[in-house]
């Protein structure tokens, strides 16, 4: 059954996602997507104005023009930049670019809290240009010059997109869901543009092929070191204590902090033991009420800490943010998790300082990777300052 079977939207041909229902084949793979598909409708050209607080860097500058003559030249762009490089305003140009000719543009990222705080970026980037959020319960309105959307809702979207950038290629739901990158490729009939700060050897050797380009950033934009973690191996009780008292001193000093944890359930349990001893904090994961609220009263001041699950280990830029990994020797933290991670402190030009911690009962590959590769990309700021001296 379903041997010469092929899912016309997923591509799946494995016999045992494949049923019959009626006499007629059907795929159970993707059988869960199954909203309103957006048809092909001409689109006029529009006016862009890019609206932006500050100007790009030299080195941003350089990048975002290669990504605009790339898409030009046909070429589908990799975008190797770390974390706080300002990946997202490097694609602006593009993005721009695409707009004015009347081109359907996409921008989709693998989670909802990123999808959202991009939206309102991007409105404010572009004004003059109608931007449209589309993710899980918020799909009423599925057109405008520039789609924000999470990678499940690609399927509503067959060969429509002339340009589609995509963020976080590495990211849990989306790295390593077949059905997820099958709706990717499935959704783009021009060129991409796919950003990462943690690519894997597969998709840097898809981009070392012809009609690919891989660009690199290895400097923050304002050129400043990447805070380089510290692993504090602790046990039992004692790595309870030492929680507690980093909470407590960032606490003092007037600074914030996110606890990282690997589930759910440690996310809750270990909240309830923090709020004893450090009043003022809160916890998120996929599974708390009211997250997105929760959030954004953090980013506003309203708590000091937040035990967090993975929903805050990208797309977050808080001043003088501080990031313990509790239990950073967990099988979840692979090196491309904990630089990511690591990556949250010192985004600001004004606080580009912040400790990150990694807590955890010993020190496993991950995290010396992680360490490893964030001192490696510090080199690249140091040969940066020889260069202009």
């Amino acid at each position: 059954m379903g041997k010469f079977f092929v899912c016309p939207r997923c591509g799946n041909k494995d016999p045992a996602f494949i049923g019959i229902k009626n006499g007629e084949k059907y795929c159970r793979r993707c059988i869960g997507f199954n909203g309103n598909l957006v048809k092909e409708e001409k689109t006029e050209a529009r006016p862009v104005r890019l609206s932006l607080a500050y100007s790009l860097s030299k080195e941003q500058k350089t990048l975002s023009d290669s990504i605009v003559e790339n898409y030009k030249n046909g070429i589908d762009t990799l975008v190797y930049a770390v974390c706080g490089s300002g990946k997202t305003e490097i694609s602006y140009g593009v993005i721009g670019y695409a707009m004015s000719k009347g081109l359907k543009v996409g921008f989709a990222l693998p989670r909802r809290d990123v999808v959202i705080e991009l939206y309102m970026r991007l409105k404010d980037a572009f004004p003059s240009n109608k931007i449209v959020a589309v993710y899980g319960q918020h799909n009423d309105v599925l057109v405008g010059d520039c789609i924000i959307l999470t990678t499940h809702q690609l399927y509503r979207y067959p060969k429509y997109f002339d340009l589609l950038v995509m963020d976080e290629i590495d990211a849990f739901p989306f790295k390593g869901d077949e059905t997820l990158v099958a709706f990717f490729k499935a959704s783009l009939r021009g060129h991409c543009v796919m950003m990462s700060a943690t690519p894997s050897k597969a998709i840097i050797k898809e981009f070392s092929r012809p009609g690919h380009d891989m660009l690199s950033l290895r400097t923050r934009y304002h050129k400043k070191p990447i805070p380089v973690p510290k692993a504090a191996i602790s046990f039992g009780p004692l790595k309870y204590l030492l929680l507690i008292k980093k909470l407590r001193e960032y606490k003092k000093k007037g600074k914030q902090c996110l606890v990282f944890v690997p589930s759910v359930a440690q996310a809750e349990s270990l909240f309830s033991f923090t709020k004893w001893f450090v009043p003022g904090g809160n916890y998120v994961s996929s599974k708390r009420v009211k997250r997105s609220e929760i959030i954004e009263l953090f980013k506003k001041g309203k708590y000091r800490y937040l035990i967090t699950t993975a929903v805050l280990e990208r797309g977050v830029t808080i001043r003088d943010l501080q990031v313990i990994v509790f239990g950073s020797d967990n099988q979840i933290y692979d090196s491309a998790a904990l630089i990511q991670i690591a990556g949250r402190a010192g985004r600001k030009a004004d606080a580009p300082k912040g400790e990150v911690l990694f807590l955890a009962n010993q020190e496993s590959e991950g995290m010396k990777d992680a360490i490893n590769e964030i001192k490696y990309c510090n080199t690249f700021l140091q040969n940066v300052s020889s260069a202009n001296s």
